[in-house]
């Protein structure tokens, strides 16, 4: 029964995919619905299972950010790859955990989108904990050795970054590549 019902939201989240880009974005081209097939195909694995994602090097960046997720990141992938994203943004809804949105991060704006109609986001500096709590701050000095918040241990700083979410596995009525996404906003407790 667990299967089916994986099978069955897997099925949704790809029409819903198809509906929000046909109604938020410019229509696709044949390369792009190839780059988000062959990103589908790659990330699959993680769509429901984020243990899978924690065993392949994805650790916890950021606790539930509202009208977002919760990032995990692979420290260990560089540059772009649309199939090997080195954040993945999942969505908590309960126990249960579902993979939303694809994530690359930027120190400046590309002068070539990397993917056709691509738009960004940003990110303010930020001290980085593991348990996945931040501190919004300008400069690295002013991380603590611990969260403020929760006491976990100094990860990393880093500056203002620009972000590219691609919303691959969760529907985003604000669009493909919108930063925040309205449809999250239930799950902003968890």
């Amino acid at each position: 029964m667990r299967r089916l019902l994986i099978l069955s939201l897997l099925t949704v989240a790809a029409t819903s995919v198809a509906a929000v880009v046909a109604l938020s974005d410019p229509a696709p081209t044949p390369r792009l619905a190839g780059d988000l097939a062959a990103a589908r195909t790659a990330t699959a694995k993680y769509a429901t299972d984020l243990g899978r994602a924690r065993r392949d090097g994805y650790r916890i960046l950021t606790r539930m950010i509202p009208g977002l997720g919760s990032d995990y990141l692979n420290r260990s992938v560089k540059g772009f790859d649309i199939r090997k994203p080195p954040i993945l943004v999942y969505v908590q809804r309960g126990g249960q955990r579902q993979l939303g949105a694809l994530e690359w991060v930027f120190l400046q704006r590309p002068a070539t989108p990397p993917i056709k109609g691509a738009r960004y986001g940003s990110f303010g500096a930020a001290c980085h904990y593991v348990d996945g709590t931040l501190v919004f701050t300008d400069s690295e000095n002013r991380c603590g050795a611990t969260s403020p918040v929760s006491g976990a241990r100094f990860n990393f700083w880093h500056g203002p970054l620009v972000t590219l979410h691609v919303w691959l596995w969760y529907p985003n009525p604000a669009g493909l590549f919108a930063a925040m996404n309205p449809l999250v906003t239930p799950f902003n407790d968890y």
